[in-house]
């Protein structure tokens, strides 16, 4: 999944890259100065964080810079922490590390190379939570606020900091009440803010169910999402009330939907689901039921054949003896 959701419309894609190119991060690395070529920060953060997260330290990573700092976490003589012993200086070094060169904001190519160094896949769950966790208002952007907030509510100033914080993450977002905050933020996470979108492409909402629900599946989520793909013609894009509505239906509605009432306030397009499903249902109960119908008359006609036939060898071998 290489694709950035919402810039490319592809629901198979990544949270935080628009491209798949595991390279990307490797343009512009290098920029002439007056002294000949000096690495930028962002390839250094590259090479710290791989060396952090694949347990080995190269000589690079020992160099005293603000940056290198901001990758693994060391203290420097001259920072000041605040009361929850994070340093904002650096905090705002790693931001750095992955800002856009026009933006003061991490974009899609930064977005990329930061997740590449937490080794994490952009379009995992993880990453999805991490974005809550620092509010993001859009797919595949941090702003400096978002980011700089963010560290802060995670209490995590470094690379190695935020990578040791996921599985508090996750635990976290189990809890119901934050895991119904998540799952709206995922609605509006998800729209494209520059075209101003108020409801989800089809494709793009079901990427982005499979994903939220990631931890823990609800029993008709693929039943609901294979409607929708069925369904294309009819469903053009998902509201923010069938959206938040959704996760009601699966805390309510059991899975054999006996419980379904079309007199309570469902969407209409919950309707139409039940209605599809339990149709889709009875034709497969057919289907399995003419299956075992057509099986048995066949173990009948098979058993019949088979004891004529015995029959017959029977007979023969009474006619042969008794010749004898």
């Amino acid at each position: 999944m290489g694709q950035c959701v919402t810039k490319c419309k592809n629901p198979t894609s990544s949270l935080g890259s628009k491209s798949g190119d595991k390279d990307g991060s490797s343009k512009s690395q290098h920029k002439k100065s007056s002294g000949g070529h000096k690495e930028e920060p962002s390839v250094l953060c590259s090479k710290a964080s791989s060396e952090l997260l694949n347990g080995t330290k190269a000589q690079e990573v020992r160099v005293e810079t603000p940056v290198i700092s901001a990758v693994m976490g060391d203290p420097r003589k001259d920072e000041h922490l605040d009361r929850d012993g994070l340093s904002m200086l650096r905090i705002s070094e790693l931001f750095r590390c992955y800002k856009d060169e026009h933006e003061d904001a991490i974009l899609e190519e930064g977005m990329e190379r930061f997740c590449n160094d937490l080794c994490v896949d952009p379009a995992e769950f993880r990453v999805l939570v991490l974005a809550w966790k620092f509010q993001a208002a859009t797919m595949c952007k941090f702003t400096r606020k978002e980011f700089v907030d963010g560290c802060k509510a995670i209490q995590a100033d470094s690379l190695e900091g935020i990578y040791s914080r996921f599985p508090c993450m996750l635990v976290d977002a189990r809890g119901e009440e934050n895991f119904k905050d998540l799952y709206r933020f995922t609605f509006q996470f998800g729209l494209d803010a520059e075209e101003g979108q108020r409801s989800l492409q089809r494709d793009i909402a079901i990427a982005l169910w499979r994903l939220v629900f990631t931890q823990d599946t609800p029993a008709i989520l693929e039943h609901w999402l294979d409607f929708l793909v069925e369904n294309p013609s009819g469903i053009r894009g998902i509201s923010r009330d069938t959206w938040n509505m959704f996760l009601n239906f699966t805390q309510t509605i059991g899975p054999d939907l006996s419980n379904y009432s079309e007199d309570e306030a469902w969407p209409s397009l919950f309707d139409t689901f039940v209605e599809w499903e339990l149709e889709h249902r009875k034709k497969k109960e057919e289907q399995t039921q003419m299956a075992k119908e057509e099986e048995g008359r066949s173990t009948e006609t098979e058993c019949s054949t088979t004891t004529d036939r015995l029959e017959t060898e029977g007979s023969r071998g009474s006619q042969t003896w008794g010749g004898h």
